[in-house]
């Protein structure tokens, strides 16, 4: 894992990109529909997978054989006909060259078996789009009808909310009495670190899925809290440290999601030792990682996150927005305890110790 970013702001200029995910026929047409209606999205660019869900129907689109097509509102839609890297690549040489609007985000749209990981390493491992784009967040839709029954039955569909940082909950009014509330009940325990919404009629506010993800080395608390953890959980209880076992519940039997706080700061080398050992050894069960960690000597906390055994660039603020300076780092996995991961870190010598 490559040491923090140097001095200069990272994330400033670079263009957020948000992954629309969920199962089949969870609503994702609707939702973007609704995300290029509303004034601030004038300058989007939206890729979709032609082979997949029709993503922009013919109420914004018009017949097309090119792969850009300027919407009616001004969006710019991108289809995939070859990989996504070429096609991210492609949009941004043509917007530099002014061949196309100058779109200041990126929406991409999966298809409803996709797993939204590979996504996420694309954007992880390509040099070029690295320092052009950085992602947002990633938004599941889940449908209040067979959502249940998606998750327990589609791995698929488990994998995609267990990734989200925002979850929509969609088709809730025409939803059997409580199926709502069984579907929140069943999302929180398996990713409390993922903040909820329930789409009314298809619609959702666009703040909520907008600039989730730190844009500027200069991130706020607020910021911080809402990528991190905007649901409140994870916050361990006055004086708690790591390797207290405080639980909201049972999670589902293979996909949990916990927070590790340490106290101590880590060495840039002994927390990338930790972080290499974890992937070479459970790599595919870290369905998602990400988190604040106080290394000694850099000026604010590093940010982290990544997907099974791939990892963003680590990223440098530029100071500790309040005066908790405690790493913490959510971890979102696959049949992959937290008593295995604490244990890890102990093993390499990065656990903090108990306060006496």
């Amino acid at each position: 894992m490559q040491s923090p970013a140097p001095t200069r702001d990272s994330l400033a200029g670079k263009l957020p990109v948000t992954l629309i995910t969920g199962f089949l026929g969870s609503g994702k047409t609707t939702l973007l529909k609704r995300l290029l209606r509303d004034p601030g999205m004038k300058r989007a660019a939206v890729i979709i997978n032609e082979f997949g869900e029709v993503g922009i129907d013919h109420e914004l689109i018009a017949s097309s054989s090119e792969q850009m097509t300027l919407l009616s509102n001004g969006c710019l839609c991108c289809t995939v006909r070859t990989d996504l890297q070429e096609t991210l690549r492609e949009l941004f040489i043509k917007r530099r060259a002014g061949e196309v609007i100058d779109f200041d985000r990126v929406f991409v749209e999966t298809t409803g078996l996709a797993d939204p990981v590979p996504v996420l390493h694309t954007l992880q491992t390509d040099a070029m789009l690295g320092a052009q784009y950085r992602l947002d967040c990633v938004v599941t839709l889940v449908d209040a009808v067979n959502g249940l029954q998606n998750l327990g039955n589609m791995p698929e569909a488990a994998k995609q909310a267990a990734v989200a940082d925002r979850i929509v909950i969609t088709k809730s009014d025409i939803a059997e009495r409580g199926a709502v509330a069984a579907l929140e009940a069943r999302l929180a325990r398996m990713n409390p670190y993922a903040a909820r919404s329930v789409a009314i009629n298809g619609e959702v506010e666009v703040a909520f899925l907008r600039d989730v993800g730190p844009g500027s080395t200069r991130a706020t608390p607020q910021d911080l809290e809402r990528w991190l953890a905007p649901s409140g959980e994870g916050r361990p209880a006055e004086g708690a440290y790591l390797g207290e076992r405080v639980r909201a519940g049972a999670h589902d039997a293979s996909i949990g999601s916990f927070c590790l706080w340490f106290e101590q700061p880590f060495t840039w080398d002994t927390f990338s030792a930790a972080v290499q050992v974890l992937t070479s050894l459970r790599g595919p069960d870290l369905l998602r990682v990400k988190g604040l960690v106080n290394v000694s000597g850099e000026r604010g906390p590093v940010v982290v996150q990544g997907a099974q055994h791939v990892f963003h660039p680590p990223v440098t603020l530029d100071a500790w927005t309040s005066e908790d300076r405690r790493s913490r780092i959510v971890f979102v996995t696959r049949n992959l305890s937290r008593e295995s991961v604490e244990a890890l870190f102990a093993a390499v010598g990065t656990l903090a110790a108990p306060r006496s």
